[in-house]
């Protein structure tokens, strides 16, 4: 059986046909009505206020030196690759941010 892939695309609610301006403020009524049961104790442990005290939290970060194909920005300090280098004045490299 061939598929006219040109012809509208039809559901459930265009075989339904065309409901009363009531019933489709009913369904939408309904719809909006489902509320989302959330535990404010569950919120409220995850959010961190600025200023908290995290002296006895603990980051882990694993940290790699420098490759053979990155340079350190004379300017701006950070660790590049190769092909961010701009230019260069004697021993200093440059990226393109800081060029």
């Amino acid at each position: 059986m061939a598929t006219d892939y040109d012809a509208p695309r039809r559901n459930e609610t265009d075989e339904l046909g065309e409901d009363s301006l009531e019933e489709l403020k009913a369904r939408r009524a309904e719809a909006q009505s489902s509320s989302v049961d959330v535990d404010e104790t569950d919120f409220n442990e995850n959010l961190e206020l600025p200023g908290a005290d995290l002296s006895n939290e603990e980051l882990t970060v694993r940290v790699l030196p420098k490759q053979e194909d990155e340079f350190t920005c004379s300017r701006c300090f950070l660790v590049q690759h190769r092909s961010r280098l701009a230019s260069t004045r004697g021993d200093q490299l440059f990226c393109r941010d800081c060029a």
